[in-house]
């Protein structure tokens, strides 16, 4: 008898597990030293098995981003929704993007950190739908923090102004962060993970401060 299909469900299952370890996998090897091969090896099946659910390495890579923008989108739109006060809701999100990163530091590293293929890169690619499915999932990340910069902001402030002011943040925060996950900051202090708390202080003072002067 043949066997029955597997459901929705048990699909989805399936790729989570994928997904998991391939990233676990990239973060060890790196993108280049990433194989659908390798990955078989771990989960203890054939690479043709794989194929079954992503038809190639960029494919399975893809879905890995669009999963952890998603999580991180998920995590901005809860504090967005949670703190009515503007200030107080921005600086949630900042918090929410810095435990992001140091809590999901492969993903993290992967989004944000490495040298690894972007959206044009796939133009006119097989996985082109797959990437613009990623890139669409990213700008839903940055187009909310920028509604919530402009919403602390003044009432003059434009679109462009706010982008700056995320982007501003942001490169502070994600310095801490890559201090924090390649252990650069372990030589610089005894325990740099115990300033998170000083540091989100500090970039948020500092935030409001540009917020408010221009």
């Amino acid at each position: 008898m043949p066997r029955p299909k597997k459901t929705f469900h048990e699909i989805e299952t399936i790729k989570q597990k994928i997904l998991k370890q391939a990233l676990d996998l990239m973060s060890c090897h790196g993108f280049d030293g990433f194989s659908m091969r390798k990955l078989g090896s771990r989960l203890g099946v054939s690479a043709k098995t794989i194929y079954n659910y992503f038809q190639n390495k960029d494919e399975l890579y893809l879905a890995i981003l669009t999963r952890g923008f998603s999580e991180l989108y998920d995590r901005f739109e809860k504090a967005f929704a949670n703190h009515p006060d503007p200030v107080e809701r921005l600086k949630q999100m900042g918090r929410e993007y810095m435990d992001f990163g140091l809590e999901q530091s492969n993903i993290y590293n992967l989004m944000f950190t490495w040298h690894v293929p972007k959206f044009k890169d796939y133009v006119g690619t097989p996985v082109e739908g797959a990437a613009r499915t990623e890139l669409e999932t990213a700008l839903t990340v940055s187009d909310i923090f920028i509604k919530a910069v402009m919403a602390a902001g003044d009432a003059k402030m434009s679109e462009d102004t706010a982008r700056f002011h995320m982007i501003a943040m942001w490169s502070q925060m994600h310095g801490f962060i890559a201090g924090i996950n390649n252990t650069l900051l372990d030589y610089m202090h005894e325990d740099p993970l115990g300033l998170k708390e000083q540091m989100l202080a500090e970039i948020h003072e500092r935030f409001l401060w540009h917020l408010q002067n221009g």
